[in-house]
């Protein structure tokens, strides 16, 4: 897996470690054991992201250097701090900056996942059998770049979540280079088109519903340009954690698919350097 490459981690380490917020040195007996690296918490929250194994799996996984629960409380303390999204957002500025994004066409989709535990932001999945799952609403550019994502649960139409997408986009500073937005035949509605019209958003390139491929005829020529996005949530979807996600807590999944997406965006830049790089 990508992630767990060396140089992917390495380049991924490089660009957390100055955005780490300063670790608390205080202690109220005046004295504590010695301070676990950040980047070997760091290397198991990525073993976890791939696998999806529980933290104890992980803390038995990395050969008991660091346990399960300095592993969840350094989570907690790196999101509290902003960390996993500072992250994605350095990583899509870096490509932006270095290859450019291609906005002349923009793919949204939603896609659904398994939630077992339940918990917060997860409901009735439409798709498994009524069984609890969460969703993400993704917006990927020509090259199936993640530009902006929205989670809820399982059990809401992606027309709920199209909206914080949107603002996601617009957070990101690149909702006015969008040319031509894709969307599937969920979003072939009038009240849709005017709310994206209102957001500055008139071409629109959607299926319209009743589009079905033919007998014998792939699927992919009735996707048009949303193939783009379809391949990014496949990618994503590879990720053990985010496929099958055990996490109670809404922003433990939302940062780890924002994890997810900076090595997405990472890797791409690695591959961009050694296609015109290769010394």
């Amino acid at each position: 897996m990508r992630a767990l490459e060396p140089e992917v981690v390495d380049v991924l380490f490089a660009t957390v470690e100055p955005l780490l917020p300063p670790p608390d040195e205080t202690h109220p007996l005046g004295c504590h054991r010695p301070r676990v690296p950040d980047r070997l918490c760091f290397w198991g929250i990525l073993v976890r992201l791939v696998t999806g194994s529980s933290w104890t799996d992980i803390e038995a996984i990395l050969g008991h250097a660091v346990s399960d629960t300095t592993l969840r409380s350094r989570r907690d303390e790196w999101i509290a701090g902003g960390v996993f999204e500072a992250l994605a957002t350095e990583a899509l500025a870096a490509y932006d900056r270095i290859i450019g994004l291609d906005l002349d066409v923009v793919a949204l989709d939603g896609s659904i996942h398994k939630a077992p535990c339940g918990g917060e932001g997860t409901g009735k999945s439409p798709v498994d059998r009524g069984k609890l799952g969460w969703k993400w609403s993704v917006a990927v550019d020509r090259a199936g770049i993640p530009i902006g994502v929205a989670i809820d649960g399982a059990n809401r139409n992606d027309l709920v979540l199209l909206e914080p997408t949107i603002d996601a986009i617009a957070a990101a500073g690149l909702l006015a280079e969008i040319g031509t937005l894709s969307l599937d035949r969920g979003y072939d509605y009038p009240a849709v088109r005017a709310r994206l019209g209102a957001r500055g958003l008139t071409d629109l390139d959607v299926q319209k519903r009743g589009t079905k491929p033919k007998p014998g005829e792939p699927h992919r020529l009735t996707l048009g340009l949303r193939w783009i996005v379809e391949a990014t949530n496949t990618w994503l979807s590879n990720y053990g954690q985010l496929r099958r996600s055990t996490d109670r807590r809404e922003r433990h999944r939302h940062a780890a698919l924002r994890l997810a997406t900076a090595v997405l965006i990472i890797g791409r830049l690695l591959d961009y350097r050694d296609r015109w790089s290769p010394a």
